[in-house]
């Protein structure tokens, strides 16, 4: 009954990430709140890696053909220099350098984020940070394309996606919201958003594999971990599917009522 138990813990927990990870709350800042408000210890140092691996192995199953596509545009360009192949390569290029800030910012401070803003209450306020970003670019309907993008918009959005590694900020809401601001189709954000999560996050992965390798508690919890891995990936698709519609009818809204629901409610109770 004991192992059940545990096992029902580590689904459950995979399941909240990854429902939470595609959408603008903070899956992070989430995981930390059902933790507090429900007792729950993750023990062990890989749960996470293994949760974001899912999400990640979901999102490349979402965007599959834009992955295949900029890779055949994007080599295309290299090898024959086909004008026509030009703005995909650069829509690789800017994804690339979107990513430095976040990766130069987490090896820096990572162990500063961790030590002094992981507690309940940075993420009840960053929540209501992100509502109010959230709110502020509901009704915006902007022009550009994926061609349209320039390098300052890459190096911008790049600096959104550093700001996310605060517990409670999100990053697809960041990164989403600094796309728009810039007058980028909801679209094109959206599609920026979740390609840039996959150099990141596959870069967290391999950064991290120390940490499963070393992990004492892997043999005893290898079960657990495999539910959240499987249940963390099947929540990740469909969440994420369910968010590109909510994004496509303008209804950002939403989530930047629930963001001022939630932050005040964890302040409350946390006085």
């Amino acid at each position: 009954m004991e192992n059940f138990f545990l096992w029902l813990k580590y689904l459950f927990l995979g399941l909240f990430q990854g429902f939470t990870e595609p959408i603008p709350v903070s899956s992070s800042g989430h995981l930390q709140l059902a933790q507090y408000f429900f007792g729950i210890n993750i023990e062990g140092l890989t749960f996470e890696l293994l949760v974001n691996s899912a999400s990640l192995l979901a999102v490349l199953a979402v965007y599959r053909e834009d992955i295949m596509r900029l890779a055949s545009s994007g080599l295309g360009y290299i090898k024959h220099r086909n004008p026509s192949d030009r703005s995909e390569f650069m829509f690789i290029v800017y994804l690339i350098i979107a990513t430095i800030p976040a990766g130069v910012i987490g090896v820096l401070f990572d162990d500063y984020i961790s030590a002094k803003l992981s507690s309940v209450k940075t993420v009840a306020v960053t929540l209501i940070i992100t509502g109010i970003a959230l709110f502020l670019i509901r009704n915006l309907r902007g022009r550009k394309n994926d061609g349209d993008m320039t390098l300052r918009d890459a190096v911008l959005i790049g600096l959104a996606q550093a700001v996310a590694l605060i517990p409670g900020i999100s990053r697809s809401g960041a990164t989403i919201v600094a796309a728009m601001g810039l007058g980028m189709k909801q679209e094109t954000a959206l599609r920026f958003s979740f390609l840039l999560f996959i150099p990141i996050s596959f870069g967290g992965m391999i950064l991290s594999v120390s940490d499963l390798v070393k992990d004492p508690l892997l043999h005893e919890l290898a079960v657990p971990y495999l539910l959240a891995f499987i249940g963390s990936f099947v929540m990740t698709y469909f969440s994420l599917k369910w968010f590109m519609n909510i994004m496509a009818k303008g209804n950002l809204i939403y989530f930047a009522l629930y963001c001022f629901i939630v932050g005040p409610v964890v302040l409350f109770l946390t006085r």
